[in-house]
C-alpha cells in the first residue's frame, strides 16, 4: 500500500513547522518536505525580535502582528514544556532610537526616555537622546526552531529532508500530492511554506524573492552588558541570555547568494562599537547571511490558491518568527474549511495576478 497524508507542507522553516504542530493538534497526518535541513534557512538566520510596533509594522499587518505577539508566551511555554529546550524568550523590551517626527506620527503613546533614565537602564550606551521604550519581546530563533522541530517529531509529524519539491501534482484540477527530485508523495492538501523558494514550485509562480541579510554574533565581555534590544536606523543589537549579542543587519537584493563579505561584517561591528563602546572588547563569534522571503508589497501571501487543495503561507519577509503562531492558527482554520479569526483578504495571492 502507498502511504498518504492528510496534508503535505512544503518547507521546514518556522512557518511550516508551527503549522505542522497546529494541524497535528487537530488530528491531521502531516508530512513536511524540506529542500535542505529543517529550520536551517531564513529561520536559522533571523534576529528574533518580536517587533509589532506601529512605528515599523505595515498598517495592513498590524492586527496580525499584535495578535501573534500576544500568543508568544503560551506558544513558547508549550514548546519548552514538551521538548525541554529553552528558547530564551526575553521581555525586557526594546530601546528604539527614532526621529522625533517619526515618533509623533504614532497613534500610540510612547515612553520617551530622558538621558538620565536611559543611562540608568543601559549605562553602556553611547547615545543618550531620541530614544523611546517599546514593550516588545525577543527570542532565539535557532533554539525556537529546534524546539518546534523536536516537538513536531514527538507529535509524529513525518519529514523528508534534502528533498526539493519540483511540482504540486494535480488530477482533474485538484491536488493529489507533490513531486520531488527524488520521488513523489500523496496528499489531497498541500501548503507552500517554502519561503524565498516558494515561487519556484508550480503550478503557481508566487512573486517571492530572496532578500539577503548579513549579521554577526559578538561574545560580550560581560554577560549582563546589555539588557534591552537596541534599535536605531543603522543597526540593531539583540542580547541573548548566554552573553552573545546579535548585530544586524543588511537588506540586499543579491539573489540566492548567502555569502558574507568582510567589509560588511566589519562595518556592522564598528556600528555596534559606536553604539556600545564596551563592545570593542568583544570577539566576533560568528557571521552569516540569510535569505528573507520578500514580496513586491512587503506583505505575506496567505490563504487558498485557485487550485482546490493548494494553499500558501509565505513572504513573511522580516516577520516570520513573529508571525509564526498566528499564521499557523489562521492557516489551519483555512485548511480545515473554517472561517479564520482574522480576514486574510489583504494577503491573498490573487493580488499579484
Amino acid at each position: 500500500m502507498v502511504k498518504t497524508w492528510d496534508v503535505i507542507i512544503i518547507g521546514g522553516g518556522i512557518i511550516g513547522l508551527t503549522l505542522s504542530l497546529e494541524l497535528r493538534r487537530n488530528g491531521a497526518s502531516v508530512l513536511v518536505v524540506e529542500r535542505g535541513e529543517p529550520g536551517r534557512e531564513a529561520s536559522y538566520a533571523a534576529g528574533g525580535m518580536l517587533a509589532d510596533s506601529i512605528l515599523e509594522t505595515p498598517v495592513a499587518l498590524q492586527e496580525l502582528a499584535h495578535a501573534s505577539a500576544r500568543m508568544y508566551p503560551e506558544f513558547v511555554h508549550e514548546l519548552q514544556l514538551e521538548c525541554g529546550i529553552d528558547v530564551d524568550l526575553r521581555d525586557q523590551g526594546t530601546i528604539l532610537f527614532v526621529a522625533p517626527d517619526h515618533a509623533k506620527k504614532s497613534e500610540i503613546k510612547l515612553e520617551t526616555l530622558l538621558a538620565e533614565r536611559l543611562a540608568e537602564m543601559e549605562p553602556e550606551l553611547a547615545a543618550r537622546d531620541g530614544a523611546v521604550l517599546l514593550k516588545e519581546r525577543s527570542v532565539d530563533p535557532r533554539a525556537l526552531t529546534t524546539a518546534a522541530l523536536k516537538t513536531a517529531k514527538r507529535r509524529e509529524v513525518d519529514f523528508s529532508s534534502g528533498d526539493e519539491v519540483t511540482a504540486v501534482n494535480l488530477s482533474d484540477g485538484c491536488v493529489t500530492g507533490v513531486s520531488t527530485k527524488k520521488t513523489s508523495f500523496l496528499a489531497p492538501k498541500v501548503i507552500n511554506c517554502a519561503g524565498a523558494w516558494a515561487g519556484r514550485v508550480g503550478p503557481y509562480s508566487f512573486p517571492t524573492r530572496p532578500v539577503k541579510g548579513q549579521m554577526l554574533y559578538l561574545l560580550s565581555p560581560r554577560r549582563e552588558l546589555l539588557q534591552h534590544v537596541i534599535r536605531s536606523p543603522e543597526i540593531y543589537l539583540i542580547p541573548r541570555s548566554d552573553g552573545r549579542i546579535l548585530v544586524g543587519t543588511t537588506v540586499e537584493d543579491a539573489g540566492f547568494d548567502k555569502r558574507t563579505d568582510i567589509d560588511t561584517i566589519q562595518r556592522l561591528n564598528r556600528a555596534a562599537v559606536a553604539m556600545v563602546p564596551e563592545l570593542r572588547n568583544a570577539k566576533i563569534f560568528e557571521d552569516w547571511a540569510g535569505l528573507r522571503p520578500g514580496t513586491p508589497d512587503a506583505l505575506p501571501i496567505l490563504g487558498q490558491t485557485g487550485v482546490p487543495g493548494y494553499y500558501v503561507a509565505t513572504g513573511h519577509f522580516r516577520d516570520g518568527i513573529l508571525l509564526a503562531p498566528i499564521t499557523a492558527r489562521l492557516m489551519a482554520q483555512v485548511i480545515e474549511g473554517k472561517t479564520p479569526d482574522y480576514d486574510l483578504g489583504a494577503f491573498s495571492g490573487a493580488r499579484f495576478q
